[in-house]
């Protein structure tokens, strides 16, 4: 098994970097709470980054290409970073679907 040291450069603030592997683009901030840009909704952190995508990467070519591999750039992930489970709906049955009725 070979371990990589993967170090990141910080994306210099007002600038923005595209993700070739996940397509997200991370604008630099100065005091280095970078902005992440998803195709949905507003912005993020690197840290929601984290828990929704790169966490997933695994071959070691992902893991060289992906531009939030560094924990010190992304911070302490929160339970709210991850996608929320979704929620239980309770659906009536359709129509004929249920028991069959004597006649």
């Amino acid at each position: 098994m070979v371990v990589l040291s993967i170090a990141m450069a910080s994306i210099p603030p007002g600038s923005r970097q595209r993700c070739s592997l996940c397509q997200v683009e991370i604008q630099g901030m100065a005091g280095g709470q970078d902005l992440v840009y998803f195709s949905q909704g507003g912005p993020g952190t690197r840290a929601k980054l984290w828990a929704r995508v790169c966490q997933y990467l695994r071959s070691d070519d992902q893991l060289r290409q992906c531009l939030n591999q560094d924990p010190s750039l992304r911070g302490t992930v929160q339970a709210s970073d991850y996608f929320a489970e979704a929620p239980v709906i309770d659906l009536p049955p359709a129509p004929g679907a249920g028991p069959s009725q004597p006649a």
